[in-house]
């Protein structure tokens, strides 16, 4: 699993010009990318890293100060555009393999305690942030 981390003041996501997840205070946006091999191991090591990383004002955590999360789906993290202009998405794994998994980090987050509001998978959607920093962070698993 791969996710791009935002420290944000607040974030939202859109589809069909209706806001489907909000954050209206700071907290992390995450981008989330799944690929072949990926376990629901994976998805738990990282909603568990999610919600301990020490990166909100004052080394903080999602978990000290009950910050929200956005999570999104973004298939994208695994394009590969080292040979010519055009990307490959041969490592991204397809929608019935990665939907349950980027559901399976949103689980664990709730789990753990956290508010998590999400995109909606395979949709196009609109992002939108205030990034705080800029404090961004890619995360393998």
């Amino acid at each position: 699993m791969r996710a791009v981390v935002q420290r944000v003041s607040s974030a939202s996501v859109e589809v069909e010009g209706r806001t489907v997840g909000e954050i209206a205070e700071p907290g992390l946006l995450v981008l989330v990318g799944v690929t072949h091999t990926d376990t629901r191991a994976e998805a738990a090591k990282l909603a568990a890293k999610l919600w301990g990383l020490r990166i909100l004002h004052g080394e903080k955590s999602c978990s000290d100060v009950a910050a929200p999360l956005l999570v999104i789906s973004q298939f994208t993290l695994y394009g590969d555009a080292r040979k010519g202009r055009r990307p490959t998405w041969q490592a991204a794994a397809p929608g019935p393999v990665a939907e349950p998994l980027v559901n399976a980090v949103v689980e664990e987050l709730r789990a753990l305690g956290a508010h998590v509001e999400t995109g909606v998978f395979g949709a196009d959607m609109k992002v939108s942030l205030v990034n705080d920093g800029p404090i961004t962070l890619v995360l393998d698993f």
